[in-house]
């Protein structure tokens, strides 16, 4: 056991050592530290929310743009991941409690209450075993925000691949819902973008383009994931995992599909119930034309 846990931290250790060596010095990782907004000194497992943070490309001057060849959404290897979860409590180092989003400032309140990431409260469908979710389980937060206070950021349309296909109005966030893959050894799960981080709110480059996730206090992480994702995987709360974008017609039937209001199999579930209700009503009606 003692040579599997050695081994374990060593691949997390090398998966940091890369997104070191990635062509960041200690003075860039220096700067990112003012990049953190709410979410101060936290432990692997705790994000809280966080204000926007300027971006870090000026309009016009991109580099480096997502490939939007054959290849759409390659696998981003190697990336530690952490666990969050909606409703966690404030600490020394995470001062702000995670009870909203970059995006839902009722996160807690519109997913039910605290999705507690005590394995034992957690029903074996990978929810919290103490109520039903108002909103997926299945979710994680990656570090950029499409949003400012007013509008988009200048860059946003350029970069984020579905932009203009789901674009609905400058109030309205493109990537929240959105959803990836995860994979983990021999498993892959599948979830939502619903917050924003670990860290940094403006990490385009490593979000949509190839750069690596950039130093930080959590061993270089660059990707939380819930708890319902952390237990179907297997995975420990600080891991190595691949990730990439899916589009939704791509993803198979699984425990991600079953709850939650935002969640695109619920809603179009809803959606043909809805409209078989709406034949069956029809063809119940008398013909007043005979």
């Amino acid at each position: 056991m003692e040579f599997r846990k050695l081994i374990h931290q060593i691949g997390i250790g090398l998966s940091s050592l890369v997104s070191i060596l990635a062509g960041h010095s200690l003075h860039a990782s220096n700067l990112e530290m003012k990049d953190i907004s709410k979410k101060k000194l936290r432990p692997a497992s705790a994000l809280g929310s966080e204000k926007d943070s300027a971006s870090s490309a000026a309009p016009g001057q991109l580099e480096n743009p997502p490939d939007r060849g054959e290849d759409r959404y390659p696998w981003k290897r190697q990336i530690v991941t952490t666990t969050f979860w909606i409703g966690e409590t404030p600490t020394e180092n995470n001062p702000v409690p995670n009870h909203k989003s970059s995006w839902d400032t009722r996160w807690a309140e519109n997913y039910g209450g605290t999705d507690t990431p005590n394995r034992a409260k957690r029903s074996a469908d990978f929810r919290p075993a103490a109520f039903t979710p108002g909103q997926n389980p299945f979710y994680v937060a990656l570090p950029y925000n499409d949003k400012m206070r007013e509008g988009h950021k200048p860059e946003a349309s350029k970069v984020i691949p579905w932009f203009a296909e789901a674009y609905a109005g400058p109030g309205k966030s493109v990537c929240k819902d959105r959803w990836i893959a995860i994979r983990f050894k021999n498993r892959i799960c599948y979830a939502q973008w619903e917050d924003v981080g670990p860290f940094r709110t403006d990490h385009w480059q490593y979000v949509f383009g190839d750069e690596r996730p950039r130093p930080n206090l959590n061993r270089g992480a660059g990707l939380d994931v819930s708890p319902a994702v952390r237990d179907y995987l297997g995975m420990a709360d600080t891991d190595v995992t691949d990730w990439k974008f899916v589009e939704f017609a791509d993803i198979p039937q699984g425990p991600w599909a079953r709850y939650g209001g935002n969640n695109t199999f619920v809603i179009h579930r809803l959606a043909s119930e809805k409209e078989k209700m709406a034949i069956l009503e029809s063809a119940s009606r008398p013909n007043r034309g005979e």
